[in-house]
């Protein structure tokens, strides 16, 4: 069990599986490690080894919660549920049967939690877990007898987080719905695409991972930072409909003080401006420019050869359009790659607009060895990094119920 154990001499000594990591001015004789991982889980490394994390299974922003917290050495356990039911994009759900890669390096056990031996299964996991996360609608894990109030019962130090879409209060809490419903109701979906034109979907980037899944993670760390003060674990309700709202934080404030408008495209960061927006190209590729600093603005202006001309002025906003017309002149007259040469090395921050498949091979991308390819398929590596206790390799995703339940977790002799 991962923990936190009481402070000593004013040294902090955090116990992660078994073990101690102290200060270095602890006189505490060393304690024997943990023993080996099972196999199927590998040696567990990174910032969070020893932390047992238990994954009900769901789709969208849990299972990437999980994930991330597996790539960071997290020992994560993936419940499956029977095949058949819910949407289809599961392990198996893919071309060729390629397994969904967000389930990389975890287990995988399979347990029925409607039949009592499978529901037995989930609860003597959560009795080892330290943290247990959810994604599905308020009331189903408290109807088969697996909510919160049951496991924290069982296991006092377990972090419990709940990531739904509407959130486990309101009246719309126990309502379906997809990162689109969630994201059309906070104001952000309303901002996003062309003036006069339909807002636009931006994948399911900002509600499913960007308010739920990295919100979650965030509640899980900081609750597991508090359970090392007061031994207990607590519930964390993790809306998605609460998380776009702090994404959006700048946006509220800039409409606060008059610098935001309802009004679609027509802002500084909503490709209102000529100098942050993207163009086409003789080739039909697209850069990005974002100009936004005055000395950024000059260089833009000396990379596209008008700095001599009579422009309006870069905020200007009545002029905004004859800058964009002539931005989009000039840059159409070149190439995509040929305007990233022209502006290596300047501040006119102008950018190859780059496909998934192009992405990878991009020089910073592969400087920083930012992807890796498990099962034959090319994927984000493992981030943030880690000076002393860096992510290990990520695993390939294990078939569902590949993992014996049995040995996984075994009570203490």
């Amino acid at each position: 069990m991962w923990r936190r154990a009481r402070p000593r001499a004013g040294i902090l000594t955090v116990g992660v599986g078994g073990g101690r990591v102290t200060g270095v001015t602890d006189p505490a004789p060393p304690v024997p490690p943990s023993p080996p991982v099972p196999p199927g889980a590998e040696a567990s490394r990174g910032p969070l080894a020893g932390l047992r994390v238990l994954e009900l299974a769901a789709l969208g922003p849990a299972p990437h919660a999980a994930m991330i917290l597996a790539d960071l050495g997290a020992d994560v356990v993936r419940v499956e549920r029977p095949p058949g039911r819910g949407l289809a994009l599961g392990p198996e759900g893919g071309p060729d049967g390629v397994r969904d890669q967000v389930l990389r390096s975890r287990r995988s056990v399979a347990a029925d939690l409607k039949a009592p031996g499978g529901l037995e299964v989930a609860r003597r996991l959560a009795d080892r877990a330290d943290v247990l996360i959810e994604g599905l609608r308020p009331g189903v894990l408290e109807r088969l007898g697996l909510g919160p109030q049951e496991c924290l019962a069982r296991n006092p130090r377990l972090v419990f987080a709940r990531v739904t879409g509407w959130g486990q209060e309101g009246p719309w809490a126990r309502d379906v719905g997809h990162d689109l419903s969630y994201l059309s109701v906070t104001g952000v979906l309303h901002a996003l695409g062309r003036a006069g034109q339909a807002p636009v979907p931006p994948l399911n980037l900002v509600a499913d991972y960007g308010g739920g899944s990295m919100l979650c993670v965030v509640g899980v760390l900081a609750a597991l930072l508090e359970r090392g003060i007061s031994g207990r674990g607590q519930v964390i309700d993790v809306a998605m409909v609460d998380g776009v709202g702090l994404l959006a934080q700048l946006q509220w404030s800039l409409r606060g003080s008059g610098g935001w408008s309802d009004e679609r495209g027509s802002n500084l960061l909503d490709g209102g401006a000529p100098f942050y927006d993207v163009y086409p190209c003789a080739d039909g590729g697209w850069v990005a420019v974002a100009a936004l600093e005055p000395h950024f603005y000059a260089d833009l202006l000396h990379g596209l050869g008008l700095a001599g001309e009579p422009l309006p002025a870069q905020h200007d906003r009545a002029g905004w359009p004859q800058l964009r017309r002539r931005f989009a002149a000039v840059l159409a007259t070149r190439p995509r790659d040929v305007w990233v040469e022209r502006f290596r090395g300047t501040q006119a921050c102008v950018t190859p607009v780059l496909s998934f498949a192009e992405a990878p091979s991009h020089e910073h991308a592969a400087a920083r060895g930012a992807h890796v390819t498990l099962d034959g398929v090319v994927q984000a590596a493992p981030a943030p990094r880690f000076s002393r206790t860096p992510a290990p390799p990520p695993r390939p995703p294990r078939p569902p119920g590949a993992d014996p339940a049995a040995e996984i977790w075994p009570s203490p002799a």
